[in-house]
């Protein structure tokens, strides 16, 4: 897609038509992508059938009743002031990015499914613990056990899938088939995503744990990274797993 084009869609019902000009790139089960229209038209779907806007329709479904007060494609001045700003190693020092298109300050821009939500460790960690109990936090139950179990199933067989070995593909998560290199302390079937500036949140069911890493940077591999490496390998250390 030219970036003047979605750069000019202001909603998702205005980007979703551009996406559908576009031709395939190989036909479907032949090879994994990771693909940002699916996962935007998705985000589509659930404002269409809800009949709000998608961010109304998390703020009052997950947002609100978890208790992610952080958690928001808008920032208020007040978050804006706490935010960790994006950075990139330039030979050997940080120098400080832009966030490019989820410009935090920018509130005309679409909400994207795919990218733009800014929150906390906190508020994160509770997303993640309510899947990890398989939808239920807190005595409150926000999906059916079984939808979070098609969620992290890996429906993408022996194609190579994400940005380290060993993942296989779910519904919106990578799905830990084999732990090795940097996940090798994590459990098959740990499921979770990284973030377009390196953030990291996974459930592991087996050993019970959540893992949530939050950093700022722009450029290079954010999935195999010795900080990810060091991060997961500390963590089971702590906890005795």
């Amino acid at each position: 897609m030219a970036e003047a084009g979605k750069n000019s869609a202001k909603t998702l019902a205005e980007l979703i038509p551009l996406y559908a000009k576009l031709p395939m790139k190989f036909a479907p089960g032949t090879k994994w992508a990771y693909c940002q229209s699916g996962i935007n038209s998705l985000g589509r779907i659930v404002e269409v059938v809800s009949g709000q806007s998608y961010q109304d329709f998390l703020q009052k479904r997950l947002f609100d009743p978890l208790g992610m007060k952080d958690t928001t494609f808008y920032p208020t001045p007040a978050q804006l002031a706490r935010m960790a700003k994006p950075y990139k190693l330039v030979d050997g020092k940080l120098v400080e990015q832009s966030f490019g298109s989820f410009d935090p300050t920018d509130h005309n821009r679409y909400p994207a499914p795919n990218g733009g939500l800014f929150s906390t460790a906190s508020d994160y960690a509770r997303f993640l613990q309510m899947l990890l109990s398989k939808g239920t936090l807190d005595g409150r139950q926000y999906l059916k056990p079984e939808t979070v179990k098609l969620m992290a199933t890996s429906y993408t067989g022996d194609f190579k899938t994400g940005w380290v070995p060993g993942h296989g593909w779910g519904l919106g998560v990578a799905v830990l088939r084999e732990p090795l290199g940097v996940t090798a302390t994590l459990s098959p079937g740990t499921f979770g995503h990284v973030g377009a500036f390196g953030t990291h949140g996974w459930a592991d069911p087996t050993k019970q744990l959540v893992h949530v890493m939050l950093i700022q940077r722009t450029g290079g591999s954010f999935d195999d990274s010795e900080a990810r490496r060091a991060f997961h390998t500390s963590s089971a250390a702590a906890m005795g797993k």
